[in-house]
């Protein structure tokens, strides 16, 4: 037999909740949002993590063999242009290969951070390092000016990395502004298409949902304050959620407040007490807010991710995807330090840096490894 409460009509089903208001959905959404978000985030930097070890594991010693095989050639070659001038053993066309052989090789060392291989590459080469530099930040500025349509101030000798950077913050600017204006045209002309005599609603809501972050965060302000507390553990401990407060309020996070507020003891009188429907549609509010930037964040800890991994263009970064990179930059690795190695054991002697520059002027010109 089901028990019953006392004076309960056992005959009688159960009273349902009553159903949950527009403004109460639309708040459940929006949290439920928030916390998916969440936990997108946290397994973006869960497999960031993950990766970055397994990346250690398997790329990093690859790499660094390969760089060492790529220097060991560049002084291979930087040793025999040296002797071919005292000796002239090798041909003019042979000590051309071997000498933009050099130079490439050298230059994508040096621009990968090994200072030591760039005074061989401008011992060898007609241009310096440093001249090529600029050339190529001047061709980036450029291009950048043709995008959009206006120069790239301050930029007067600048890195092509600077260069690239400002380039790229400025077309997000432009984008940004393109993206308001469209929305200013879009409410001017939803305003202008309103029937006559009626009136557009007031953004109540905008100003409830900003007045309910603020006095949130005075709230907490002035029960944390730790000059206030006595005691030093409490103290410390207030000055820790504080300092949490106020990281929250900067990026206008509205659930992080109210956690702080509930592990402070002070939710009783916060402004989740009273949900009225007012409230909640501000509270809603200042969670889609929270949704798009943590959109944002998402986005961006996902570009980050490919590339930081160097994805290929298009491929979003997971832990399929993450994986087939890691193999394939493993694969492609492996091959190449094969072909540096056997490199390096024909060029050991003359007669075989002989034959490895001809071959490589006549199957791919200079420049290219085979």
């Amino acid at each position: 037999m089901i028990p019953t409460l006392p004076g309960a009509d056992p005959r009688q089903p159960p009273a349902e909740d009553p159903p949950a208001s527009p403004a109460a959905r639309a708040h459940r959404q929006q949290l439920a949002r928030v916390a998916r978000l969440r936990a997108q985030l946290a397994e973006l930097d869960a497999l960031d993590r993950a990766h970055r070890a397994e990346h250690m594991a398997l790329i990093a010693p690859l790499r660094a063999r390969h760089v060492q095989a790529r220097k060991d050639l560049v002084r291979l070659l930087h040793e025999a242009l040296e002797s071919a001038a005292r000796t002239r053993w090798l041909s003019g066309t042979q000590a051309a290969t071997a000498r933009a052989q050099l130079c490439a090789l050298a230059q994508d060392l040096a621009e990968d951070g090994h200072a030591d291989m760039a005074a061989l590459h401008d011992r060898h080469s007609p241009q310096a390092l440093a001249h090529k530099r600029q050339a190529r930040a001047d061709e980036l500025r450029g291009r950048f000016e043709a995008a959009l349509g206006t120069p790239l101030d301050s930029l007067d000798g600048a890195s092509p990395e600077a260069v690239l950077h400002a380039g790229w913050q400025r077309l997000r600017e432009a984008a940004k502004d393109q993206r308001e204006g469209r929305q200013k045209k879009r409410a001017a002309r939803r305003a202008r298409q309103a029937p006559a005599g009626e009136a557009l609603p007031a953004p109540a809501a905008e100003v409830e949902a900003d007045t309910l972050l603020r006095r949130l965060y005075r709230q907490l302000a002035s029960a944390l304050h730790p000059d206030r507390e006595p005691e030093a553990l409490a103290r410390q401990l207030k000055t820790a959620l504080m300092s949490e407060a106020n990281a929250a309020y900067d990026r206008r996070d509205l659930l992080a407040l109210m956690e702080i507020q509930q592990r402070a003891a002070l939710a009783d009188t916060g402004p989740g007490a009273s949900m009225g429907e007012e409230r909640l549609a501000a509270l809603s509010l200042l969670l889609k807010r929270q949704v798009a930037a943590l959109e944002r964040e998402r986005a961006a800890a996902q570009e980050a991710l490919a590339r930081r991994f160097e994805l290929p263009e298009g491929v979003s970064a997971n832990a399929n995807t993450l994986r087939q990179a890691r193999i394939a930059e493993a694969q492609r690795l492996e091959r190449e330090l094969v072909g540096l190695e056997h490199t390096l054991e024909r060029g050991a002697d003359e007669a075989g840096l002989k034959r490895w520059l001809n071959g490589l002027r006549q199957a791919a010109g200079p420049g290219q490894l085979v």
